[in-house]
């Protein structure tokens, strides 16, 4: 397999980049082999600054830069010779299995929706992030970022990708899904909320249950549950920064240690076709590597073929 990592993308990059590639490297197997896109002198520095060889990975080179403050269209028109629209071109073509970024994430949806586009019936692809649950096991939470202005019908088909993700790349047998809302009553909610539910409710695409207030991510009662993809960032971010500071304060268990988005390296954009992987934009050595040995799983998961699949009756 090979696997495609933006090298310059994230605010510790290239030295973070390359680093959790070596990391990852490492426990690959030799088939596998990681792409690296970006600067091919500043990669080849880190590398060798990190007492690796070269010749483990194969580098691409892509000079321009995308900061994240550029607007995503412009960005990938005015600067063709970056390290995710040199990626994604190869995941396009074929010479590459996936691609990863902790890069600019405005950036990566919109070379994921011109490059290989999305499957078939999906209106738009959405992130998916793994909470944990305060009993073991997690909670997917879709989107967490990449529809912030999303219409009922876009939450909708978010509660069915996190179902198909769930039942196939996660292993939970009929998904119970929710809908991320201020109370568990039928009438609560805004008219995004109200209007959602009532196209969710009595769902035959997936098994929803209800209403899910935000503490129901943390339990037991939901597998999957959907949002805007604005209320979704709210929620993972403020669950990082609830963690952190319990970490500060010297309150750790497990279930804190779970919130830390290093254990799960990067976000599936669920919808896509093709494994794209988009990671935390402050993203360290340890969350690289597992976004990278990540970008495998899910590739081996065939989440693609099974969301068409499902999608084509």
């Amino acid at each position: 397999m090979r696997i495609g990592l933006d090298a310059m993308g994230g605010d510790f990059a290239p030295k973070a980049t390359v680093l959790g590639a070596i990391l990852a490297q490492k426990e690959l197997s030799s088939e596998d082999r990681i792409v690296l896109f970006g600067n091919k002198d500043l990669i080849e520095e880190e590398i060798k600054l990190n007492n690796a060889s070269v010749n483990d990975f194969d580098i691409v080179n892509a000079e321009d830069i995308i900061d994240m403050h550029d607007k995503p269209i412009k960005a990938l028109s005015n600067k063709p010779n970056s390290s995710i629209a040199v990626g994604f071109q190869h995941l396009k073509e074929g010479k590459i299995d996936t691609f990863a970024s902790a890069g600019n994430t405005g950036v990566m949806l919109v070379g994921t929706m011109y490059s290989v586009g999305v499957t078939e019936g999906i209106l738009r692809p959405c992130l998916a992030a793994l909470l944990p649950k305060e009993k073991g096991g997690v909670t997917v939470l879709v989107d967490v970022g990449v529809n912030p202005d999303a219409k009922p019908e876009l939450i909708y088909q978010f509660g069915l990708l996190g179902s198909i993700y769930a039942q196939y790349a996660l292993k939970i047998d009929n998904p119970r899904v929710g809908l991320l809302n201020i109370g568990e009553e039928d009438e609560k909610g805004n008219a995004q909320c109200l209007a959602a539910f009532q196209l969710m409710k009595g769902s035959k695409d997936f098994n929803f249950i209800g209403n899910a207030e935000p503490i129901e991510i943390f339990k037991d009662n939901f597998d999957v549950i959907a949002c805007d993809g604005f209320v979704g960032n709210l929620m993972m971010k403020n669950t990082e920064a609830f963690a952190r500071t319990m970490v500060k304060g010297g309150m750790i268990n497990d279930f804190i240690k779970n919130c830390n988005y290093e254990i799960y390296g990067g976000l599936p954009l669920l919808g896509a076709n093709g494994v794209v992987i988009i990671g935390h934009g402050v993203s360290n050595e340890k969350a690289i590597k597992t976004m990278v040995l990540q970008s495998k799983s899910i590739s081996n998961s065939h989440i693609n073929e099974h969301i068409d699949k499902v999608l084509r009756g």
